[in-house]
């Protein structure tokens, strides 16, 4: 087995163990950086992990632009469905990062266009289903293509894994704390958030994930690759937050298997012992 970080069942009553596979992202390298996808499902699995998710348009890269289109594939396509079946095979769910999905191609789920792409998530349960499709609702603008070339997201699903709720965001979505209000109404306890951050910011990442961790009590779980693009490198730092905000694993800027364990009972005690949700006027 090949194992991409260098340097199953369960009751519902345990936490859930969670790995974020902090892979290299190879720019435009399509068909190596799924094989590291994999593979990272597969080491995952060898090390006790439940939940095991990706980074942002790991594919591709998120930075490559101009490769966008010709890498784009529907739901049904080679990417997901690869890791479909190394769910299947290794009895983990898989959040599979995310993609550039072909809107156009696409036949299975609910979309919000006919055309287009759009930077797309979609998170399989360990028999391989697909419980639940994200597309990224906020399009960077900064100095970024995405929103020129991307069509926004538009509906918002939890999935239960393990007696878990789970919902996704991706990346720059971070800054948008009303998109997790919305979440914590359907009753979410785990947030997984696909990125491609880069630096130089660091304090931004750290920071705005650990708030939406702590403002909404639950848990929050920050998945970014490692590698370096023409103008950008991205800054790893994947963190799984608990609903104190407090750190329980993270990792540095290089590749990695980052692993932490999500306990539903502790999101129900925060939020009885400090009920500031219950606060809430909007």
């Amino acid at each position: 087995m090949v194992d991409p970080f260098d340097s199953n069942g369960r009751s519902g009553d345990e936490p859930l163990s969670v790995g974020l596979a902090q892979i290299r992202v190879e720019p435009g390298a399509v068909a190596e950086n799924v094989d590291r996808a994999v593979a990272a499902v597969e080491t995952a699995a060898s090390r006790g992990v439940d939940l095991v998710a990706l980074p942002e348009l790991f594919t591709v890269g998120y930075f490559e632009f101009d490769l966008y289109e010709r890498h784009a594939e529907p739901l049904e396509g080679p990417t997901l469905s690869r890791l479909g079946e190394a769910a299947v095979e290794h009895g983990v769910a898989v959040l599979s990062g995310s993609v550039v999905e072909d809107l156009t191609a696409t036949s299975t789920a609910p979309k919000p266009a006919d055309e287009g792409l759009s930077n797309t998530a979609v998170l399989f349960d360990s028999s391989g289903e697909r419980v639940l499709v994200y597309r990224k609702h906020h399009l960077f603008g900064y100095e970024s293509a995405e929103s020129e070339l991307l069509v926004a997201g538009e509906r918002l699903e939890t999935a239960d894994i393990g007696g878990v709720t789970v919902g996704v965001t991706t990346c720059y979505d971070l800054r948008f704390p009303e998109l997790y209000r919305r979440l914590v109404d359907a009753g979410v306890e785990l947030v997984l958030v696909p990125s491609a951050w880069p630096y130089p910011r660091v304090e931004h990442w750290e920071t705005l994930s650990r708030a939406r961790a702590i403002e909404n009590q639950c848990y929050v779980a920050t998945i970014n690759g490692s590698g370096t693009f023409d103008d950008a490198t991205l800054l790893g730092r994947s963190t799984v937050y608990d609903p104190w905000g407090v750190v329980r694993a993270s990792s540095g800027d290089d590749p990695e298997l980052v692993t932490a364990e999500v306990d539903p009972d502790a999101v129900e005690t925060v939020r009885t012992e400090f009920p500031a949700l219950r606060d809430r006027r909007l």
